[in-house]
């Protein structure tokens, strides 16, 4: 496939259903040939209407969908060169491994021995050579989705359109099959396009994440862009392992400003590339939950640390570390994430006084 062919772009798109509410509001997006781009938000916030508008299953109300720089708006799913997994797989019960990724190609016209040909390919490619003769009742749950995603990729389409692909799966498949999914991706070598309301699954999987809420994009990126620098409030909230502290600025100085939280200390951060909130004004901090040292009052504290105090609410042991929920600053729950080992050196109680401190540079001012 020529390079580039797979590179999507959406230029003021716009899809209203009653030509009141606008279920995608004005969204513009470049997502670059052969990337693996997963669509992020709650139920309702328009991601599911980006892909069916993408595969041709929906047309825009307003706006283009370029796929390598074609118009495709108005051209069938076929034309496109687009192929589409739906969550619920839609198998064929009557036929087998063999026969259901084949059935693409026979829809086509492709002639039996070139397709089954193809079928045998691609059905080494996702590990099923010795259950393709098998009916998909005969199947796991994750056998049945590498049917599926056989059969979409048997065309060559040149954009992979994944709706919930996962959610039908349990949480150890699920990891699982992420690992697969990424292997078939870069196998393919092709445009992958995934919409899920699960943050861990978005942050595993993709090159890019597209942030949505109430049909607009809210913040895209890199994977690790979006989780580790948060634009806003909103996504910090919703990508979670972030606390987001509210207070009023106290004062400004060389890039930094010093914000109090109801019954806190100031804490100092730095502006960065957000615009200095004037004095007075409310603004918002993050600062990541693994990046915050639980501190007891009898510590020797380092005093060019951001420090907050409370009282240890509950705790909760997560394996690999304990997260400690402290006392909310203001309306906010603060969380700390303290290593496993470290924590039992030290344990807390609840009712416990503690500090939590980070460095300044750990901490972000948000939009």
């Amino acid at each position: 496939m020529p390079k580039g062919q797979g590179q999507i772009e959406l230029a003021g798109l716009v899809k209203s259903f009653d030509g009141v509410t606008r279920a995608v509001d004005g969204v513009n997006l470049v997502i670059p040939d052969g990337a693996y781009c997963c669509f992020l938000g709650p139920s309702g916030c328009g991601k599911t209407t980006i892909l069916r508008m993408i595969a041709g299953h929906e047309d825009p109300t307003e706006g283009e969908i370029l796929i390598g720089g074609e118009n495709v708006v108005g051209l069938p799913p076929v034309e496109r060169r687009t192929a589409m997994m739906f969550q619920s797989y839609a198998l064929f019960p009557h036929l087998s491994v063999r026969d259901n990724i084949a059935f693409s190609l026979r829809v086509r016209g492709v002639p039996k021995a070139e397709r089954l040909k193809a079928a045998d390919a691609m059905v080494e490619k996702v590990k099923l050579t010795e259950l393709r003769d098998r009916l998909p009742n005969q199947l796991s749950g994750g056998q049945q989705q590498r049917v599926a995603l056989a059969r979409a990729a048997i065309t060559q389409p040149r954009v992979l359109l994944l709706d919930e692909p996962l959610s039908a799966l349990d949480e150890q498949l699920r990891v699982q099959m992420r690992a697969e999914l990424r292997r078939m991706q870069r196998d393919l070598g092709i445009t992958f396009v995934h919409v899920t309301h699960t943050q861990h699954e978005a942050i595993a999987l993709a090159d890019m994440v597209v942030v949505m809420e109430h049909g607009q994009i809210r913040q895209a990126g890199a994977a690790r862009d979006v989780y580790a620098f948060p634009r806003d409030r909103y996504v910090a909230e919703f990508l979670g392992g972030q606390n987001v502290i509210s207070g009023r600025v106290e004062s400004s100085a060389e890039g930094f400003v010093a914000i109090r939280p109801p019954e806190q200390k100031p804490i100092r951060v730095r502006c960065g590339t957000t615009k200095e909130p004037e004095r007075g004004a409310q603004a918002d901090v993050a600062v990541r939950r693994d990046d915050i040292v639980l501190l007891k009052p009898s510590d020797t504290v380092d005093p060019s640390l951001v420090m907050l105090t409370g009282r240890v609410r509950t705790l909760e042991y997560q394996g690999s570390f304990v997260k400690v929920m402290l006392d909310p600053v203001g309306q906010d729950d603060f969380i700390v994430y303290v290593p496993e080992r470290k924590f039992f050196e030290t344990p807390f109680q609840i009712g416990e006084p503690a500090f939590a401190a980070w460095e300044v540079e750990h901490g972000r001012l948000l939009a």
